[in-house]
């Protein structure tokens, strides 16, 4: 694993307490750099520009723009840039969300410095770092590829595995109901499926 020598960060949390308190623990690491910081989800997304740091760690709950879907802005507008949530949800459908919507990582906000710095590292050098025992949605999409379905269509085939409803997943992606039932049937079109339940077997069979 090759971590880099010195590790820029974004924070983004609407707590300035907590980002204040994450900048003393890390002040003391001299290969992790604090870059800037944002009380909110718009002011995140006007930062980045002027930055672009390594790493943007930020939590899900902030004004304007929350941490999801500045998640997936981030990845669409800054394929480069390594995302960790940190988070004081523990939620499954959370972790799942934000794995689909393009973060690299996912932390406990009360998680240990210990944790927190090898979460940093181990993202930096371009891995993927997850709490322990969750195991994501999906991970077989390599079946998928004779199929041609576009990146939206093979996250919306993710949720329907994980039994999203389709409001649920208009929720997840910040899309309306419309367009998910619009996607369903062009997934139902190219995987060749007339049915819910021949589309459970599909996703069964190949360890969707």
């Amino acid at each position: 694993m090759n971590i880099p020598a010195l590790i820029s960060i974004v924070l983004a949390d609407d707590h300035v307490l907590f980002t204040d308190g994450i900048c003393s623990l890390l002040s003391g690491e001299p290969h992790i750099r604090i870059v800037g910081s944002a009380r909110d989800g718009h002011m995140l997304m006007e930062l980045l520009p002027g930055v672009r740091p390594d790493v943007v760690m930020l939590d899900i709950n902030m004004p304007f723009i929350n941490g999801l879907e500045a998640t997936r802005q981030i990845r669409q507008f800054y394929p480069d840039i390594r995302i960790v949530v940190l988070s004081s949800y523990r939620d499954i459908h959370l972790i799942d969300q934000a794995r689909v919507n393009g973060a690299n990582g996912y932390l406990a906000k009360n998680c240990s410095k210990t944790e927190l710095i090898r979460t940093i590292e181990l993202v930096a050098a371009g891995q993927s770092c997850f709490p322990a025992g969750h195991t994501p949605a999906g991970n077989n999409t390599s079946v998928l590829k004779p199929y041609n379905l576009t990146r939206r269509e093979t996250e919306i085939l993710q949720l329907i595995n994980r039994q999203y409803t389709n409001q649920q997943i208009a929720d997840s992606l910040f899309l309306s109901i419309y367009t998910i039932e619009t996607h369903r049937k062009n997934i139902m079109q190219k995987l060749r499926l007339r049915s819910p339940v021949a589309l459970t077997r599909f996703l069964l069979e190949n360890g969707l």
